[in-house]
C-alpha cells in the first residue's frame, strides 16, 4: 500500500480525520490529505518534540500554519487542541502520523485510528 492510500484509507476514510499527513522523522513529506500543506519545519519541529515535550506546553504545535496547544503526551504520542478541532500525532520507528479532528469527534476516538496505523507500521520496522 502507498502512503496516501494510508492517509486516504485508512485515516481520511475512517470518516473521524478531517486532516492527515505523514512524514519522515526528518520533516520529508510522505502523504498528506488535499486540505493540509504542512512545511518541512514543522514536522521537524514535530518529530523533534517526542523525546522532550517539555517546551509544547509553552510553544504548542504549529502544522498546517494553525497552532494548537499541547495537551499531553507519551515518547510515541503527542495530543494537542485547538479549539473545537484536536490533533493527534504518533512516532513510529521512522515515521510521524499527524490526525487533525473536529467536533463532536473526540481524541479517544481518533487516538485508536491513529495508533492502531502506527503499531502496525511499527510492526513493518516503518
Amino acid at each position: 500500500m502507498s502512503w496516501q492510500n494510508y492517509v486516504d484509507q485508512q485515516l481520511m476514510g475512517s470518516g473521524l480525520v478531517s486532516k492527515a499527513i505523514i512524514a519522515g522523522h526528518d520533516g520529508t513529506l510522505w502523504a498528506k490529505s488535499n486540505n493540509i500543506e504542512p512545511t518541512r519545519d514543522e514536522l521537524m519541529k514535530l518529530s523533534s518534540s517526542f523525546a522532550d515535550q517539555s517546551n509544547l506546553a509553552m510553544t504548542g504545535v504549529v502544522i498546517g500554519g494553525e497552532k494548537f496547544f499541547y495537551l499531553s503526551g507519551t515518547d510515541k504520542v503527542i495530543r494537542c487542541k485547538k479549539g473545537k478541532a484536536g490533533m493527534h500525532s504518533m512516532k513510529t520507528l521512522q515515521a510521524v502520523l499527524v490526525a487533525v479532528f473536529e467536533e463532536p469527534i473526540q481524541h479517544p476516538q481518533v487516538a485508536s485510528i491513529v495508533e492502531s496505523l502506527g503499531d502496525y507500521l511499527i510492526s513493518l520496522s516503518y
